[in-house]
């Protein structure tokens, strides 16, 4: 297992993620997180262009795909039902997305982002149990709800090791 930056010659791959990944959240109860034009070939290769697009791979073939970003990311700039746990510098994680294929991917790609910053936040549509489940059990805290872009709100989370 190993996890490394994206590069254009991934894009195709990672797009058979997040198409896999839309199908399977659909199928588990949440079939308007990711619409089926997001995230669109624009948007992961302009998270590939600015370094901010990782891939987990298991030796034979890409298995996920996901952005850290850090900096101030702008939706969480306004929190509503809560508090971020500290006004510290912080990474953000999103679009987190696996092929489902192999177990233990959601954790790798979490204890590689702690290893990059220990304090971390992420967001999730309130129809995500999954990613839920998962942020909680990686150590991240349910802080409040943001808004994105859209005006969608997401349950903002925060891991602060």
């Amino acid at each position: 297992m190993s996890i490394r930056q994206a590069v254009l010659n991934d894009l195709d791959t990672v797009m058979e993620i997040y198409a896999y990944a839309k199908k399977y959240m659909a199928e588990t109860g949440n079939p308007t997180q990711w619409d089926e034009g997001y995230p669109n070939w624009d948007v992961l290769k302009a998270d590939i262009l600015r370094n901010q697009c990782y891939v987990y791979e298991d030796g034979e073939e890409i298995q996920a795909a996901f952005v850290l970003a850090l900096g101030e990311e702008p939706a969480y700039r306004r929190i509503e039902d809560g508090a971020w746990r500290n006004d510290a510098p912080y990474g953000t994680i999103h679009r987190l997305a696996s092929r489902g294929r192999v177990r233990g991917v959601s954790t790798a790609c979490f204890d590689f982002c702690k290893a990059q910053m220990d304090n971390l936040r992420s967001d999730t549509h309130q129809d995500n149990q999954i990613m839920q489940h998962l942020l909680e059990k990686n150590g991240f805290e349910r802080c409040g709800i943001i808004h994105i872009e859209n005006g969608s709100p997401r349950i903002a989370y925060q891991f602060v090791g």
